[in-house]
């Protein structure tokens, strides 16, 4: 596998023109290891990420800078893809070693990750912007020494019922109809990640988030 590693990163490094062969795109998604932890809403980035490396026969089967760690070609684009392993409140110490490891700018490296601020189900790709109050995406941008300027495919998940923590709600599974609506969303970010690699994030962004919106109307009033 390492050997693996290293001929990969030669393909890509030594060509001469960026242009014609770019520098790979990073995906990362953001959760917390271990069973315990497995399908709740704070994991949802770690399964966008399970799902296209499934779904585009990626292994995901090495440990590389405290992820698990995949590699591919997908229509001639080369992707990395990780699963910090660091839990998600130190998320930036495996993300920002990547990007470093594999001299990547920001704007090829896009995070993965639950966001409450968004309707259940409901997906948002975006160039650049803060962390929400999100640990994990805190500990990113600090790691990449305050730059906000990475791209992020935020995962709505709703907002707690009542008075509930939203610590408790982001250790919860969900329940069915929630589920539901979160296995048809990483459908479609596997098609928009697959938009992302061909067209770009520009282009991707548009069209997606502009179907994103009316689905946001279609499903904000809807219990979860």
């Amino acid at each position: 596998m390492l050997h693996c590693r290293k001929l990969f990163r030669h393909l890509f490094h030594a060509l001469p023109s960026p242009t014609c062969n770019p520098k790979p795109w990073l995906i990362v998604g953001l959760g917390n290891p271990g069973e315990k932890y497995r399908f709740t809403r704070h994991n949802v980035g770690f399964d966008m990420i399970d799902l296209f490396a499934q779904s585009q026969g990626i292994p995901m089967s090495t440990i590389h800078f405290k992820a698990i760690f995949g590699e591919g070609v997908i229509g001639g684009h080369p992707v990395l893809l990780a699963k910090p392993q660091t839990y998600m409140n130190l998320s930036g110490e495996c993300t920002g070693p990547l990007a470093a490891y594999y001299k990547l700018p920001l704007n090829r490296i896009l995070v993965i990750y639950d966001d409450m601020d968004l309707p259940c189900g409901v997906l948002r790709i975006q160039p650049r912007g803060g962390h929400g109050h999100h640990n994990g995406m805190k500990n990113v941008i600090y790691h990449f020494r305050g730059n906000r300027e990475f791209s992020r495919l935020r995962i709505g998940i709703g907002r707690p019922p009542g008075q509930m923590d939203p610590k408790a709600f982001l250790l919860q599974t969900f329940n069915k109809t929630a589920r539901e609506r979160i296995d048809a969303a990483l459908e479609e970010g596997v098609d928009i990640l697959k938009m992302l690699l061909a067209k770009g994030l520009t282009e991707c962004a548009r069209s997606a988030n502009v179907e994103q919106k009316y689905k946001h109307l279609r499903v904000q009033n809807l219990p979860a």
